[in-house]
């Protein structure tokens, strides 16, 4: 007897993608509508895939052009923008040849898929290093020199001490370690992705927690960014200890 169109959709929809070949051959002589149909979305789910594994090869471009080097650690940086909260920044030491798929500069990320991947990648990472600078040191010294200092603390947090740091865009004062800056480096460089997507979540994660504490703002949703709710809650109930002055004169 026949497996009928339902089981056999309900198979290649939960096959794993190594099995997808095998399960095309074997309905490669099913006409029915039905099993084309499901065949056709597997083998778009499998080229999807390939793509993927594409992507995620290219990213690993920097990586193998300093090989060299025994530990390379991407950086990135998440929160200089907003008008609330700290600048996060992080520091990832991959494996060699680290196989993570789906890392990419994390705000091209939907939430859910930054969170599964901070999962594999605290889980898979030789090292990670978070940093931080609060709103008072931001408005004491500046958001871009606040930013340097998170990155600092990131790398001193690192377990294993790195060889050469990948950055996304910059140059990190007052560091002895060899240095790479990549323009869009977090699409470009699979450890400053990753260190995007640790240095995302961390931050995100932070300001749900002050939201808690400060619930007029709305920082769950908006992460201390300057959406219509904070600005409207700013100018009604002026700002919180986590606001940054000097990001907020012309609200307040």
């Amino acid at each position: 007897m026949r497996e009928s169109i339902k089981v056999i959709t309900e198979k290649i929809q939960a096959a794993a993608i190594e099995e997808l070949p095998v399960l095309f051959m074997h309905y490669a002589e099913d006409e029915r509508t039905g099993v084309r149909s499901a065949v056709e979305k597997g083998r778009k789910r499998l080229l999807a895939y390939e793509k993927e594994v594409a992507r995620s090869r290219e990213l690993l471009k920097y990586e193998r052009e300093y090989a060299m080097y025994e530990h390379i650690c991407g950086i990135d940086e998440v929160g200089r923008g907003p008008l609330a909260g700290p600048v996060v920044a992080g520091a990832v030491i991959l494996p060699k040849d680290c196989d993570i798929l789906y890392i990419n500069d994390s705000k091209k990320l939907s939430e859910k898929k930054r969170e599964e991947l901070y999962d594999i990648i605290m889980e898979r990472a030789v090292a990670v290093g978070i940093g931080y600078s609060t709103p008072e040191r931001i408005d004491e010294i500046n958001i871009l020199q606040a930013t340097y200092e998170a990155m600092r603390e990131a790398v001193g947090k690192l377990t294993v001490t790195p060889d050469l740091l990948l950055n996304d865009a910059v140059t990190i004062p007052q560091v002895s370690v060899k240095q790479v800056p990549i323009i869009r480096g977090d699409a470009k460089s699979i450890s400053i992705g990753a260190a995007s997507i640790v240095a995302k979540v961390t931050r995100d994660r932070l300001m749900v927690q002050y939201d808690e504490v400060y619930p007029e703002y709305g920082f769950a949703s908006n992460k201390g960014y300057g959406a219509q709710v904070h600005v409207e809650a700013l100018k009604k109930y002026g700002p919180c200890p986590i606001h940054r002055r000097s990001f907020i004169t012309h609200f307040v």
